[in-house]
């Protein structure tokens, strides 16, 4: 066991840092060395996730061991991880759902009880502990199954490359693969932090003619246009359900509403407003994950609107990160500038802080 430093969620809100012990890969496993993690709402969440674990879901880094029968990454390969790890064999993946595998799991399983699968390769305090996403790259070392890793292209920055797990991935598969954006379309998006600004450059790759931003915070939206969008809506904070600012984003377009509106705020209250926002038969999109009870007016679907809650964006990693890549490499998908600020690990109390605040678009972790 090789000992590392991580951040541990206790479960019960509260996190430490601390050193857990990181085992050698297993048949079908990589041992990653973690070298920049980054953080979204989803990590403060974990806190709360009722048993303690090795946080953290989106990370970059090189490759430091390989289990027997590994082809896909070598020792040294500079790699990004990703959360929905597919089988390759269920029938969701059969079907082309990677992102829905039916047999996701850690790696070292060790057993499983009560349907929860519990990962012996990584101990805190001498017990099996579980990783977050079974990832958990808040740590120094993050041990993982092979089909968790994609291999990273040089002329990438760490910090740049390890968003793509999650928060790029998100948003802009939320645009290109859920949605599916056509050339001409009309688009707004609820919320610019670093989903919101990833469904906007999604949106721009596909043609979108009109990408319409919708935030409380001006800096938010100064962000927004240099990501792609053409217009932008300063919403008001006592705006309920943001009626308002779906009547200036209907204003905007004809009076129709959009093609496609996109809510990226994870605020419960604001998971429905954009049916508000999208024309008949137009479709809306919940993509922040929010988990909190909410209620609806049923006629806010009518008119043939589609609404959807896509998860991940509908990832297949294999097809989905060389293209972000492939984008980026070529100056048509921005990532450095979304990453507002990097911490040590030790100052992860404060990211959270800059995070809940509005503070930062994306931060990112240097474990």
């Amino acid at each position: 066991m090789i000992p590392t430093r991580a951040a541990i969620a206790d479960g019960n809100g509260g996190f430490s840092i601390d050193t857990v012990d990181v085992g050698q890969p297993a048949a079908g496993e990589v041992l990653v060395e973690i070298r920049a993690a980054g953080l979204c709402h989803t990590d403060h969440a974990s806190l709360r996730w009722k048993r303690p674990l090795v946080m953290g879901h989106e990370g970059a880094g090189v490759v430091r061991s390989v289990g027997e029968g590994v082809g896909s990454v070598r020792v040294g390969d500079r790699v990004v991880l990703n959360w929905a790890i597919p089988c390759g064999h269920c029938p969701s993946c059969r079907r082309g759902d990677e992102v829905l595998c039916r047999t996701s799991r850690p790696a070292h399983v060790l057993e499983r009880s009560a349907g929860h699968a519990h990962a012996e390769g990584t101990r805190w305090r001498g017990a099996p502990i579980d990783r977050s996403f079974n990832l958990g790259t808040l740590c120094g070392l993050a041990l993982v199954r092979q089909e968790a890793v994609t291999v990273l292209p040089g002329g990438i920055p760490w910090t740049s490359a390890c968003i793509v797990g999650c928060g790029v991935m998100t948003g802009f598969g939320s645009a290109v693969n859920v949605a599916r954006v056509q050339p001409g379309d009309t688009v707004a998006v609820i919320g610019c932090g670093g989903v919101g600004l990833n469904v906007i450059q999604g949106a721009r790759l596909c043609g979108a003619a009109r990408i319409v931003a919708v935030d409380s915070v001006p800096a938010a939206l100064e962000r927004a246009r240099k990501f792609g969008a053409t217009d932008v809506v300063l919403a008001r904070r006592d705006d309920a359900n943001l009626d308002a600012a779906a009547a200036e984003v209907r204003r905007l377009l004809g009076g129709h509403g959009a093609d496609h509106a996109f809510e990226a705020t994870a605020v419960p209250a604001l998971a429905f407003a954009p049916l508000g926002m999208i024309r008949d038969g137009g479709m809306a999109l919940q993509v922040s994950g929010i988990n909190d009870p909410v209620t609806v007016e049923m006629p806010r679907f009518m008119w043939n609107k589609t609404y959807v809650t896509p998860l991940y964006g509908g990832c297949r990693p294999a097809r989905d990160f060389p293209r972000i890549f492939a984008h980026y490499l070529a100056g048509e998908l921005l990532l450095d500038e979304l990453v507002t600020r990097t911490y040590p690990l030790d100052a992860l109390g404060e990211a959270f802080d800059d995070l809940l605040a509005g503070r930062i678009a994306k931060g990112v972790l240097l474990p």
